[in-house]
């Protein structure tokens, strides 16, 4: 059975918010120009590769930049 828990893996305490701040750690990571944009595009270019070696490299480079 699996069992989801939404929970942080490392616990954090917010003191304050900086709305300018999280407008841009929001760009980077969900922005088109962002780290996941870049993963996106690094494995769907994988799919038509015709090289085997080239595939494994455009994988392994599109699920490290999500790490």
């Amino acid at each position: 059975m699996f069992n989801y828990e939404k929970r942080l893996e490392y616990p954090i305490k917010i003191k304050r918010t900086d709305a300018r701040m999280a407008k841009a750690i929001l760009t980077q990571y969900g922005g088109p120009d962002g780290e996941a944009g870049a993963s996106m595009r690094y494995l769907s270019q994988r799919f038509t590769m015709p090289y085997r070696e080239v595939m494994g490299i455009l994988t392994d480079i599109g699920t490290s930049v999500t790490k």
